[in-house]
């Protein structure tokens, strides 16, 4: 007879990589960043699925904790999050086919030229219904927006067209961090143009110019005639590398993986593609040739720039990268944690590995860290 082995019944794999989300810190910085600018009230700006993290437990903790409503980049994202009945803006541009459900779906609707005013309105009389839109005026960022010689004239001739309701009128700093004269500049553009149509009998319930960098770097951003800002990265404890960092921030990411092979190489062993580290010969004191495989790669976020430079905390101790990191495993010395053993916990960012060093060894901004978590990280979400 055929031997029958009965093996008892398991849940779900756990995985191999995971990224804690505090909702707490979230809660926490969301209410310090509120605190800096009032007056003023808080946009959340979630784009791209709250920056790869996770919109929908992060989008309800911000609603709970007092935002004003959400902003995000196109229609399909904004659909995600209508249901928490909070007002959700797209900061960007529109094109003809998502008209309809924008108007349908009451959409705060961004106004970058007279086409999309003039397509907004022919919709509206055609569904019967009004549309709250905010006004994108081009003071310098060249990417989408009214010209700004042109703003006073588009925007009286669409506040005379039907459906439209003219909630809004907002701008964007491309250099906040950084060239604070232009965009003190911008905000006086700003400020002169709500005057100009206040005159002209059109008044903005919002007004608003200040992203992360503008409410850390520039001050009169979040003053009247300003009533409303807009902060992304600043909600995970996260700022751009330059410029100032105003908001005290706890950071909200940790990336964890595990230890998934220990092993002893030999004096002059090689290490990863391209045979990039080699281990010396004869060894040096201080040096086993321990080393562990960790189960995290590039396809997970880590950046193949920290190849052989950057490092992971093992039992609480640094454990340099050697070799080159690849899609799904990266090597590292075990030569500060004799001790460690196959499934124990590694922290790749967080606990004093900051989302700033990681940007730094890529060559690029925290953002893009952030965005690159990979999709078959689990996102776990406490507090």
């Amino acid at each position: 007879p055929m031997l029958t082995v009965e093996h008892p019944v398991a849940g779900p794999p756990r995985p191999r990589v995971w990224l804690d989300v505090d909702l707490g810190k979230i809660r926490a910085n969301f209410r310090a960043v509120q605190q800096h600018v009032a007056p003023c009230r808080v946009m959340a700006v979630l784009k791209a699925n709250a920056y790869g993290l996770g919109v929908g437990p992060i989008a309800a903790t911000l609603k709970e904790a007092g935002a004003y409503g959400f902003g995000v980049a196109e229609l399909r994202e904004a659909l995600s999050i209508k249901a928490l009945g909070l007002p959700v803006h797209i900061l960007g541009g529109l094109i003809d086919e998502e008209i309809p459900a924008v108007v349908r779906e009451g959409i705060v609707a961004p106004v970058t030229d007279p086409d999309i005013a003039r397509s907004l309105s022919a919709e509206t009389v055609r569904q019967g219904r009004a549309v709250d839109c905010h006004f994108k005026v081009d003071t310098g960022m060249g990417r989408l927006g009214i010209l700004y010689a042109d703003a006073e004239r588009v925007i009286r001739e669409a506040a005379a067209l039907p459906g439209l309701r003219c909630a809004g009128l907002y701008s964007h700093f491309p250099y906040a961090y950084g060239d604070i004269d232009f965009s003190q500049n911008q905000v006086k553009l700003m400020t002169d143009l709500v005057e100009r149509l206040l005159r002209a009998g059109i008044e903005f319930q919002w007004r608003h110019i200040a992203n992360s960098d503008g409410i850390n770097n520039i001050d009169s951003s979040f003053q009247p005639p300003f009533n409303l800002v807009r902060t992304g990265i600043n909600l995970y404890g996260a700022f751009d590398l330059e410029g100032r960092q105003a908001i005290s921030l706890q950071p909200a990411l940790t990336l964890k993986t595990r230890l998934i092979a220990v092993r002893e190489l030999p004096a002059g062993a090689t290490i990863g593609y391209g045979r990039t580290y080699r281990l010396a010969q004869p060894r040096p004191p201080g040096e086993s040739g321990r080393v562990g495989t960790i189960s995290i790669g590039y396809a997970d976020g880590l950046p193949l720039a920290m190849s052989n430079c950057g490092s992971v905390l093992i039992r609480g101790s640094r454990c340099p990268i050697v070799g080159r990191v690849s899609m799904d495993y990266t090597t590292v010395s075990l030569d500060k944690v004799r001790d460690a053993r196959v499934g124990d916990e590694v922290v790749c960012l967080g606990d004093g590995i900051t989302i700033k060093e990681w940007a730094k060894f890529k060559g690029t901004m925290s953002y893009d860290i952030i965005c690159s978590i990979g999709h078959r990280v689990e996102r776990r979400y406490h507090g």
